[in-house]
């Protein structure tokens, strides 16, 4: 979770939302479902360029480390926090592949 103070959020939330309902109202208007997906990264790539050249105005290594690593965190809590509780979900509901159920319980030895 990144460490945002509540004045800040408060600034930047309406911008966020607003962006947000112009990336879906895009993606509708798109025949597959996960059109959104590359609406979502030119957004992201586009903002994640806007401010690197409104703060720096040039690229450096530990400005694309740094950016880097903020995407890279973002995936990571993304998954922890959204996807990994609906994949445990999915297996209570649909059963596990069993490989991954008997190597969570103890190794399995393979011939």
């Amino acid at each position: 979770m990144p460490y945002v103070k509540p004045e800040h959020r408060s600034v930047l939330d309406p911008a966020i939302r607003e962006l947000a309902e112009r990336l879906s109202e895009v993606a509708r208007s798109l025949p597959e479902e996960t059109a959104f997906a590359g609406l979502l990264n030119y957004a992201c790539t586009s903002l994640a360029l806007e401010v690197v050249h409104a703060r720096f105005g040039r690229l450096r290594y530990g400005v694309i480390a740094t950016v880097t690593g903020v995407f890279k965190n973002v995936a990571d809590e993304f998954y922890r926090r959204v996807a990994a509780p609906y994949e445990d979900r999915q297996i209570e509901k649909n059963g596990d592949v069993p490989l991954y159920e008997a190597y969570s319980t103890e190794p399995v030895k393979r011939p």
